[in-house]
């Protein structure tokens, strides 16, 4: 016997003072249309996202040996995605070679960075006329943008504010920005959590209005008390542990945030410091915003995200893993065994960190599967090895199974140059969104 409901509209929100609070997919969101003994499966929504890591890796340390295949032995710098093989594609050969330029020595961070996911060389200048090339995850955001709140979410743990001449005459706007929405139009990063929290719930208004309420210890959820109370009336309770999961999730998120923003404040900072939201540890940092990526997904607020997990050029130390020297410096292993190792741990510590994203994805509900399920990560560099300066062979590591469309447990290995944007156009297939070419393209990549 089929009966007919009144499904739950995709885009409900939770509404009170000052907060828009976005729900996750739920059961009553479902199509009207259901057989009385269980309710029809919605169709999965793809999401995409792209972290980026500076300074290139060790790569006989992140590829695998061999030729390719499903049987491949882990790698030290993959070695915190282990867990997810049978998820997880390795992908070698793959090269930006649009972005060498024979006539220049220096900058090659900078275009590497610039153009990672343009495959265009950005133009050499540190004034306002900036070009480079509109990036994948933009051409994504055209179309998986359409019917979210945000086209998409692009985040950094490092300022956005450096201007001028960063390398070798480049602006330092190629070292901020990963997601280009025009060759011309690069796109803010935002650092600050507490930024980025009001992004995702706050209700608009005036910038004053917003600071005060975050200045209050209340919680943006404590104006939508009323609103969650007539929601659920109207759910099961599946849905209903869903809801409080999710919101459990926001909160949590929130107190992480006033913690960091407490501790801050009762440290003296420099004029011109770090923004009162930004953990002052650097992993805290990086897994908070991580946390917020995922529920910006999980509430399909956005369904396209960049992340950099540092820029280009990058002297940060890592002494809490016995890293006291510039993760720069390191990269220039010159083949020292030390600064191998050290080199490594920082690019393995990185991964780690992708790691327990990755992990919330997995752990979290989303229709029919999670949202690993449902979303594909790209984890990548844009050179290679960091004693090289040359964007060849870059360290690529795709996870998650995009909807069905990325089969896991595999190492593909191309032939050595094969253009960096054949990826990007077969990951823009697998999310529903056709392109016929990006700049140095030359075809899909048919068996990924």
């Amino acid at each position: 016997m089929i009966v007919t409901k009144k499904a739950l509209p995709r885009r409900t929100v939770l509404r009170g003072l000052g907060a828009t609070v976005a729900l996750p997919f739920l059961d009553a969101m479902a199509p009207a249309l259901t057989a009385t003994s269980r309710t029809a499966a919605a169709p999965a929504i793809p999401r995409l996202g792209f972290i980026y890591a500076p300074n290139g890796m060790f790569l006989p340390n992140f590829h695998p040996a061999g030729g390719g295949g499903t049987g491949y032995a882990i790698t030290p710098i993959l070695k915190p995605l282990e867990a997810y093989r049978d998820q997880m594609v390795v992908v070698s050969g793959l090269s930006n070679r649009g972005l060498v330029s024979p006539n220049e020595g220096g900058g090659v961070h900078t275009r590497a960075h610039g153009g990672w996911l343009s495959g265009v060389l950005p133009k050499r200048t540190e004034g306002a006329d900036i070009e480079a090339g509109k990036t994948v995850d933009q051409y994504a955001a055209d179309v998986l943008g359409a019917d979210t709140s945000l086209r998409s979410l692009e985040l950094t743990t490092e300022s956005s504010f450096t201007v001028g001449n960063c390398e070798n005459g480049y602006s330092c706007t190629y070292q901020n920005s990963t997601s280009w929405r025009t060759a011309t139009t690069p796109l803010p990063h935002e650092r600050d959590p507490r930024v980025v929290f009001q992004r995702l719930f706050g209700d608009g208004g005036s910038v004053e209005a917003r600071m005060a309420q975050m200045r209050t210890d209340r919680s943006i959820l404590d104006s939508v008390n009323e609103s969650i109370g007539q929601l659920d009336r109207r759910l099961g309770l599946r849905d209903r542990s869903a809801v409080q999961d999710y919101l459990d999730a926001v909160r949590e998120i929130e107190r992480r945030i006033q913690r960091a923003e407490e501790n801050n404040a009762s440290t003296p900072l420099p004029q011109l410091s770090q923004p009162a939201g930004v953990p002052d540890e650097y992993d805290q940092h990086v897994e908070v915003l991580f946390d917020l990526l995922a529920l910006a997904f999980q509430a399909d607020v956005t369904r396209v995200s960049c992340f950099q997990m540092a820029r280009e050029l990058s002297g940060r130390t890592y002494p809490g893993i016995g890293v006291p020297e510039a993760h720069h410096s390191v990269s220039h292993h010159q083949l020292n065994p030390h600064n191998i190792q050290q080199y490594t741990k920082i690019n393995t510590h990185q991964m780690s960190l992708f790691a327990k994203l990755v992990d919330r994805l997995h752990n979290t509900p989303d229709g029919d599967g999670t949202l690993l399920d449902h979303t594909i990560m790209l984890y990548g560099t844009g050179m290679g090895d960091g004693d090289h300066h040359t964007p060849y062979n870059l360290p690529v590591t795709l996870v998650g199974n995009g909807c069905g469309q990325l089969a896991g447990g595999r190492h593909l290995k191309y032939e050595m140059d094969t253009p960096f944007m054949n990826l990007g156009l077969t990951l823009l297939d697998k999310v529903g969104v056709h392109v016929d070419r990006i700049s140095d393209s030359t075809g899909r990549l048919s068996d990924l």
